[in-house]
């Protein structure tokens, strides 16, 4: 005969240790939330009304040339920019022999040629933007350990992108007496944790715009913030265009639709 009792036991034994596993999960999860919030979850972003944002948005050529400016001669020099081509800088202004000379100061590694070997070519406007290290552990070894981000894509990376760059462009300070900040860190307001390896890349005159503009931190922040969401989707304006062409057409065919109802209800009220 069974023994139900120890069955029963058994039972009572494995419903409890499931119990135990789900609370200590539980824990580990919500110690994990408070380590989150605790590491910059609170940070508050500073908005700039964009001119990108909005079903009317358009991108500012003006900024986004000052912004691939500030690109090239500060961020450049750590941070590759792999998926925009040298070509696209047409869309924003560009002249085609400002393209060629662009594109002619990089070093491409092209080949192998006839001989089998790779070899060092001046770039054209076809190419993409060369990166600053030949790979990951070359730029770890050039950052202390840290990887610099590809920034192709980095105001898609958080929600609220821009605000995100612009606030953590802006929010270098020193740190509260109460805050321990670790060695070779910097504090960073927006960024989650507050310490960040990457030291202030932009001060004030860290270029020479050529438009004239001056050059402050805040200027330098919303310009380099225009050329990184351009470079993340070029295609945005055409997108917006072609966005509220399907909702005008929407608008007249449904429109049309409505008249044509209208009508046939009425010839069939006239026919009663």
């Amino acid at each position: 005969m069974p023994d139900y009792k120890n069955a029963n036991n058994n039972g009572k034994t494995v419903t409890m240790k499931k119990i135990v596993t789900i609370s200590l999960t539980t824990a580990v999860l919500c110690g994990s939330a408070m380590t989150v919030l605790a590491a910059g979850g609170d940070t508050k972003l500073k908005h700039i009304p964009w001119t990108f944002n909005g079903i009317f948005g358009t991108f500012d050529r003006q900024a986004i040339q000052r912004g691939y400016q500030v690109y090239t001669e500060v961020c450049a020099g750590c941070h590759s920019l792999k998926r925009v081509a040298f070509r696209n800088l047409a869309e924003v202004g560009f002249s085609e022999a400002e393209i060629k000379a662009i594109a002619k100061e990089a070093s491409v590694v092209d080949g192998p040629n006839d001989d089998g070997e790779m070899f060092e070519r001046p770039g054209i406007p076809s190419d993409r933007f060369v990166p600053p290290f030949p790979n990951e552990k070359a730029a770890r070894a050039s950052n202390g350990g840290a990887f610099p981000p590809d920034l192709s894509l980095i105001t898609k990376a958080r929600v609220k992108g821009p605000d995100y760059l612009y606030s953590l462009l802006t929010g270098y300070e020193d740190a509260p007496e109460s805050f321990s900040l670790p060695e070779g860190k910097y504090y960073n307001s927006a960024f989650p944790g507050y310490a960040i390896s990457m030291a202030p890349p932009l001060s004030t005159d860290a270029v020479e715009y050529q438009d004239g503009t001056p050059a402050s931190l805040d200027q330098m922040s919303q310009d380099l913030v225009h050329f990184l969401q351009w470079s993340a989707e070029p295609e945005m304006e055409k997108r917006k265009q072609m966005g509220l062409k399907v909702m005008i057409f929407m608008l007249i065919v449904t429109g049309l639709f409505a008249i044509a109802k209208k009508r046939t209800w009425a010839k069939l009220k006239e026919s009663k």
